[in-house]
């Protein structure tokens, strides 16, 4: 198929998908992770476990090169707005590299934009819709290095070093290894691809093993890319320090800790356990997503194996091992790590909608070619419409649902709470609230002179425990506190007179007076 109809087409989803994402982007900083990321990114720090240093390097770029648009929490939610955006284009040219059908591809790439969580994701600063993305463009190398290994009778380019080896499209898989590393850099649950990427690329050469300079020269970009990437923890934590920092990433312990995530070591539970419960939920979860086209997905799998056999042995085998992880992680919002096998399942429908277009092209009987081929394509335009008419339909009630351009809860609690602490104050906070109060400090250079205690800090710096930081600050500075552990919560009115600024309790922000009866 002609490239520039292929380019256009792709251009246009991204830029519906991007138009979708716009319309309900969340406009400013926000609690819990999304908050730190907003902050890390500008800043070129380093981030909760596992660093995400690609996603970090890219948001500072994108912090750079977008800053005419917003403030730095918004260009980092556009970042995400984006990457769902190539994610849809990419998808585009996958499906029709796959079904050789243009309408199909269209109507897949704008199925994916439009899913309730890859809708959800890319109003705000997410590392997943960077995930997204990688495995759009990573499926799409990989599909384009099997074209070239199998066309019969395609050009081979001679090797650059002269020793009558050719290329065969190699060029693919060694820019596929790199994409690997800079997916590894984003989000560890790029290791679960390894197993079903090794099995495809023997599936379609066997006999790779015996290139020795391929195998070395992908091994070795994938192996550098990594490494430059993740250099960006300890150089960030080190020599060049940023305003924010994760842990001590600049010692071989903390590079550890982070990047092996030994802090959620115990998130998976009891993985082979209650399979028949966990089955259950990945199809609720299935027909959430996809509504009256969940129950396609299988038979479009099917269909994928019998016609593309070493693709359905990749995404067949990804999703699996994807769905198997994600079905015993406990520790976050599970929705999330779904996407990539979602995008999979999105090109499954494709290839069985081709499948359909191909039948009823041949039920119409042997005519001329001209005409055989015009009515192929009126077809696939009718069989695309009736694909993405499912998603179209749900369009009202998903935007609703994901629409987060009037969420300020965070910027308003955040400009409150620096509005109320007194000058040179500490506040002894957690998680979801230090992280808009540093994108204010540090980020928009906001009330310098408070002191931010998160848990983090407590640890990192050795501080002790929550009232070893309040006593050592109390008489010498104003403290404040805001805690959600009902036990700390009683343990401070029990300990200290409080006052309460927001609430009735010290899980809203409550300044602390001093200790009983002094």
């Amino acid at each position: 198929m002609v490239r520039r109809p292929r380019l256009a087409a792709s251009l246009l989803v991204g830029l519906v998908a991007l138009g979708a994402a716009s319309l309900a982007l969340l406009p400013g900083v926000a609690f819990w992770d999304t908050g730190e990321l907003q902050a890390v990114g500008p800043l070129m720090g380093t981030a909760h476990p596992t660093g995400f240093p690609t996603y970090v390097l890219l948001g500072w770029f994108a912090s750079v090169v977008l800053q005419p648009l917003g403030e730095a929490a918004f260009r980092m939610n556009l970042l995400s707005a984006i990457c769902v955006a190539v994610a849809a284009g990419v998808t585009v040219d996958l499906v029709v590299r796959l079904s050789g059908r243009l309408a199909l591809g269209m109507a897949a790439g704008v199925g994916l934009a439009l899913m309730p969580t890859a809708w959800a994701m890319a109003t705000h600063a997410e590392t997943h819709t960077l995930h997204l993305a990688f495995v759009a463009v990573l499926l799409w190398l990989l599909v384009a290095w099997d074209e070239r290994v199998r066309a019969p009778g395609a050009p081979e380019e001679e090797d650059p070093a002269g020793d009558g080896r050719t290329d065969r499209g190699d060029r693919f898989l060694v820019a596929a290894a790199a994409v690997f590393g800079l997916a590894l850099g984003n989000h560890s649950l790029t290791i679960l691809l390894a197993v079903p990427v090794g099995l495809y690329v023997l599936a379609v050469d066997p006999g790779i093993w015996r290139r020795g300079r391929l195998v070395v020269s992908c091994v070795g970009v994938l192996a550098l890319t990594v490494v430059v990437v993740y250099l960006e923890l300890p150089l960030r934590a080190g020599p060049f320090r940023a305003p924010l920092v994760y842990g001590t990433p600049d010692t071989w312990e903390g590079f550890k800790y982070i990047v092996l995530a030994e802090q959620f070591r115990d998130s998976v539970n009891d993985p082979f356990g209650e399979l028949p419960r966990k089955l259950g939920d990945l199809v609720t979860r299935t027909t959430t997503q996809f509504g009256m086209l969940a129950p396609l997905i299988p038979i479009g799998f099917i269909v994928t194996a019998v016609r593309r056999p070493r693709y359905a042995l990749l995404t067949g085998t990804a999703a699996a091992i994807t769905c198997f992880f994600a079905a015993s992680y406990v520790n976050a919002d599970i929705s999330r790590y779904y996407l990539g096998p979602e995008l999979m399942a999105w090109t499954w429908l494709a290839i069985l909608a081709a499948a359909a277009v191909d039948l009823l092209a041949d039920l119409a009987g042997d005519v001329d070619p001209a005409i055989a081929r015009t009515r192929a394509g009126m077809i696939s335009l009718i069989v695309a419409v009736a694909l993405v008419v499912p998603t179209l339909l749900e369009v009202p009630t998903r935007h609703a649902a994901v629409d987060a351009s009037r969420q300020v809860d965070a910027v308003n609690w955040t400009a409150h709470a620096l509005d109320v602490m007194e000058p040179d104050a500490a506040i002894v906070s957690w998680w979801s609230y230090s992280t808009p109060l540093w994108y204010a400090q540090r980020v928009e250079g906001k009330r310098p002179d408070i002191a931010i205690i998160d848990d983090r800090t407590r640890l990192d710096e050795n501080l002790g425990g929550l009232t070893d930081v309040i006593d050592a600050n109390l008489g010498k500075r104003p403290v404040y506190v805001i805690r959600v552990d009902q036990n700390e919560v009683r343990q401070l009115a029990g300990l200290y007179d409080l006052e309460y600024i927001d609430g009735r309790d010290a899980r809203t922000l409550t300044r602390v007076i001093g200790r009983k009866g002094s």
